[in-house]
């Protein structure tokens, strides 16, 4: 179906002014201006001291808060973490919590439908990167309809009303009195300011775009979202986005301890203080069958005969219905029951075997 049919129209939208002035001039500004001062006059330990702190500060903000917290409500956050949240997540610049919330829902409620998706990997890189913020595409118009639950947080009106003197202030302001107080006005500014600002941008944007083209599909096929190790570590542990798209409302995105997750990190951490509380995750019995799921359906496309198709099936439907009882069991678990234990550990040994069972089947099909 080519893209006029889809309801993408082949003439370009008008551009949106402020934000091509951003994102265009930003990047040339600090290729040019940050090296030359560091060549002319050096920039100093506290100067990139400043700089590591308002890129965690800013980024972990999208990531923890405008993300996790808003968009996908994975836990639930104390009035001082959203508002740390708030404030730096508006230094990144990268619009109010309201905007990024509703583009975000939209983009995983119509992922890949060009039409729809506001920042759709269907599109091409350079769209799904940052040319769907270049123009007023209709695919991202204003629609605050899906929000309503996160307008409703007093932080999130009070962000969005003062955006902009957010913004300016912890854009520039303190920057520019931090390098004062330092003796070096212009350093700080140029580090914290401007160079921040461009990888902040761009190490998000990645998320939206390189993440939906490299790497692995191994929680879903329904879509073009990736698992990417390498994407983690600039993106503050958003790189495992296919996982992320199959469970939108876990508070993690890398699962096992050693994934390289900042964000869950600190969620995680804050909860021990009570800056955050009710974080959700699925059962891991539930994130197994997603991913039998999709070795079924890539098993099904490399086997040759009916038999193999069938022995497949058989195997299949036994190691899913073992997971499905384990899922149905822990919802109604009282540890303290004697009989309950055995009956868990019969179902385990069930699934024990199953599994084994099934990595035979799927070999031969190999």
């Amino acid at each position: 179906m080519g893209r006029r049919e889809q309801g993408v129209s082949d003439q370009k939208p008008p551009l949106r002014l402020a934000n091509s002035l951003i994102l265009l001039l930003t990047p040339f500004l600090a290729l040019v201006a940050v090296p030359w001062y560091g060549y002319r006059v050096g920039f100093d330990l506290f100067e990139w001291s400043i700089f590591a702190v308002y890129m965690a500060l800013t980024g972990l903000s999208i990531t923890v808060g405008y993300h996790r917290l808003w968009a996908h409500k994975t836990y639930k956050g104390h009035f001082v973490f959203r508002l740390c949240c708030a404030i730096w997540g508006a230094c990144a610049l990268q619009n109010s919590i309201i905007h990024w919330t509703s583009d975000h829902r939209n983009h995983h409620r119509f992922v890949d439908r060009d039409e729809r998706d506001p920042y759709s990997a269907g599109r091409g890189f350079w769209f799904s990167h940052m040319g769907w913020i270049l123009r007023r595409h209709e695919s991202a118009k204003d629609d605050f309809s899906n929000v309503k639950d996160v307008m409703a947080d007093p932080v999130v009106q009070w962000q969005h009303k003062y955006y902009l003197p957010i913004a300016g202030v912890t854009n520039v302001v303190i920057p520019l009195l931090l390098g004062y107080w330092h003796g070096n006005l212009w350093g700080t500014l140029l580090l914290a300011g401007l160079l921040r600002l461009v990888l902040n941008h761009h190490f998000t944007f990645l998320i939206n775009s390189l993440a939906h083209i490299w790497g692995r599909q191994t929680y879903g096929l329904d879509n073009t979202s990736r698992d990417n190790y390498f994407l983690a570590f600039f993106t503050y542990g958003e790189g495992f986005h296919n996982y992320h798209h199959r469970f939108q409302w876990d508070y993690r995105n890398g699962i096992k301890w050693w994934h390289f997750d900042p964000s869950k990190w600190v969620i995680r951490l804050s909860s021990w203080v009570g800056l955050t509380y009710r974080l959700k995750y699925p059962s891991p019995y539930k994130v197994e069958q997603a991913r039998l799921q999709v070795d079924y359906d890539r098993a099904l496309q490399r086997a040759l005969s009916d038999g193999e198709r069938q022995g497949l099936q058989d195997c299949y439907q036994a190691l899913r219905s073992a997971l499905e009882a384990l899922v149905t069991f822990q919802q109604h678990l009282n540890k303290k029951d004697i009989t309950v234990k055995k009956e868990q550990a019969k179902l385990k040994a069930d699934l024990k075997h199953q599994r084994r069972a099934w990595r035979e089947v799927s070999k031969l099909a190999a």
